[in-house]
């Protein structure tokens, strides 16, 4: 198996063999973690077994469901599809990094709080880190109602029934509209 991944440079191939343990190195949430794994590793396990971050959850093991989104690199991405050495030289943020370091929670699990946009919370980690990626791409103004459903249309959420999810997202958006208009952000709607 050939994987390519960023080791402060060019993208360099390594050659991976089964059976073989390979140390990689990956930033999680912030701080710098070495671990050695199988390649055949999923990021949800090496995540939860091997690194102890349990708010990724494993739902489907298909890419379907989303209760495994984490953000590598930034970008939300199915945590089930992954390989944990495919994140060598990464950064990874799991839920249990969204608020930081200053606060408890962060402002969007402060408005899904406000909201009530989660029942039983299985589903909660990961359609917070895809709407934290989705609410911090540059070109992201006020999105309407449909937008916020169109994104949230690769979650599975089986108790709330999305509404207030959607009013969450909404209002976290409209909040941070305000504040790049108060501080003067030049591009921002």
């Amino acid at each position: 198996m050939n994987i390519k991944t960023k080791l402060d440079g060019p993208e360099l191939p390594i050659i991976l063999h089964r059976g073989t343990m390979h140390e990689i190195n990956i930033m999680l949430n912030g701080e710098p973690r070495v671990a050695n794994v199988e390649p055949r590793l999923l990021l949800t396990d090496f995540l939860r077994h091997s690194l102890g971050a349990t708010g990724t959850h494993v739902g489907c093991e298909h890419g379907v469901c989303g209760a495994c989104t984490v953000r590598i690199d930034g970008v939300a991405q199915r945590a089930c599809l992954t390989l944990a050495v495919q994140c060598a030289g990464r950064r990874v943020d799991t839920i249990e990094g969204l608020a930081g370091d200053q606060h408890p929670l962060g402002d969007l699990q402060m408005a899904f709080k406000r909201h009530h946009a989660l029942q039983c919370g299985f589903c909660t980690a990961g359609i917070l880190m895809s709407c934290a990626d989705w609410l911090e791409r540059p070109h992201m103004a006020v999105p309407t109602e449909t937008e916020v459903r169109e994104m949230l249309s690769g979650h599975l959420c089986r108790c709330t029934g999305y509404a207030p999810i959607v009013a969450a997202v909404l209002d976290v958006a409209q909040a941070r509209a305000l504040a790049r208009k108060t501080a003067g952000e030049p591009g921002h709607a």
